[in-house]
């Protein structure tokens, strides 16, 4: 009869008395479930949702009950990673839904290191990249450009990392940082096909197609001309020409985030596309005999004007495909201008047309 005696007393979780032994079994569990440690929680539970029963198993109910209640909060094995959600989103970008396809790397043009004051400034402001981190030297003078990168980067939650001048200088890729780099994702690419398509109610394509130019400081201050004259989408070839590189960025000053550039296989098929568009194709020569100025009405129609590289100029194959070449006028004793200088003034007699009363 003891051994029955015993059984029974040992069915009762808690009860009032009868087996000493079950009572200390039950303590024993309590104080186990009162921890707040992992060994615990798998004593008790021995898979997914034990965790819950750490936080419950203190009252003496027993694990069973803990886990019951962990399987209700959906930390089963069963429920739970199929109803996760990331809550991190902002900061890790888009995440795939559990099932779905996966995603196609977004094309980019490079530009993950932003260098320079301002450059960085206009990054924040636009808003269209992601910025994982920005470094600023520790002893940098805080003016009015510095302190708006301050505030716009708290607002948005980036990172701001203080680092000793010569570990940003060493990690710098343009010859004056300016105290401040900002890592972000790739500057995104356009498509051709986007450039040329006419949207009523829009005005005509306005386009520059750049070819062979390979001086990072050069297609920077041509992005920064091409953003002011309202110029639509810039054309790069995608061999033998620069890219947006850091050094490129910060003589852009922030340009790279509004100018919408495509990159092409090859520029002549490219301009090829333009006419069958009924897009105008001007290139700029230094030997040709009509003027820039001389343009008229094809200022207003679509038009994409190419610039040259700088001493070398357009390419045979280039040339070739263009409707027209023109010059700018040189009087004085020099015979051209900068690449970036004379897209500076292409540009802009462009937009003086299209501003012109007709």
């Amino acid at each position: 009869m003891k051994p029955a005696s015993a059984k029974g007393s040992s069915t009762k979780q808690g009860g009032k008395g009868k087996g000493g032994k079950s009572k200390a079994a039950a303590t024993a569990r309590g104080a186990a479930g009162a921890r707040a440690g992992g060994p615990a929680g798998r004593s008790s539970a021995g898979r997914p949702g034990g965790v819950g029963s750490a936080a419950g198993g203190g009252a003496g109910a027993g694990g069973s009950s803990s886990r019951a209640k962990a399987g209700a909060k959906g930390g089963g094995a069963r429920g739970g990673a199929a109803k996760f959600q990331s809550r991190g989103a902002g900061r890790t970008g888009k995440v795939t839904p559990t099932g779905a396809p996966p995603r196609k790397p977004e094309k980019t043009l490079g530009g993950e290191q932003i260098e320079g004051r301002q450059a960085v400034r206009e990054l924040l402001i636009a808003g269209a990249r992601r910025v994982r981190e920005i470094w600023v030297a520790g002893d940098l003078d805080e003016n009015d450009t510095v302190q708006d990168i301050l505030e716009i980067a708290a607002h948005e939650r980036v990172p701001v990392q203080y680092v000793a001048r010569k570990r940003l200088e060493a990690a710098a890729r343009s010859e004056a940082p300016q105290g401040i780099i900002a890592y972000a994702n790739g500057v995104p690419e356009a498509e051709l096909a986007d450039f040329v398509r006419r949207v009523p109610g829009r005005p005509a394509p306005f386009l520059v197609a750049v070819d062979g130019v390979t001086d990072p400081g050069n297609l920077g201050a041509l992005l920064r001309c091409c953003d002011g004259a309202g110029v639509q989408g810039v054309v790069l070839p995608r061999h033998r020409a620069v890219h947006v590189t850091p050094t490129v960025a910060k003589a852009a000053a922030g340009a790279v985030e509004y100018v919408p550039m495509a990159m092409v296989g090859g520029l002549p098929s490219a301009l090829t596309t333009m006419k069958d568009q009924g897009i105008w194709v001007v290139g700029l020569d230094d030997e040709a005999e009509r003027d820039l100025f001389d343009l008229g009405d094809l200022a207003t129609d679509g038009i994409c004007l190419v610039m040259g590289a700088e001493g070398a100029g357009l390419s045979r194959l280039v040339r070739e495909r263009c409707d027209l070449i023109v010059s700018i006028p040189m009087l004085g004793r020099l015979s051209s201008l900068n690449v970036s200088a004379a897209a500076a003034l292409a540009t802009y007699e462009v937009a003086r047309a299209r501003r012109t009363p007709r």
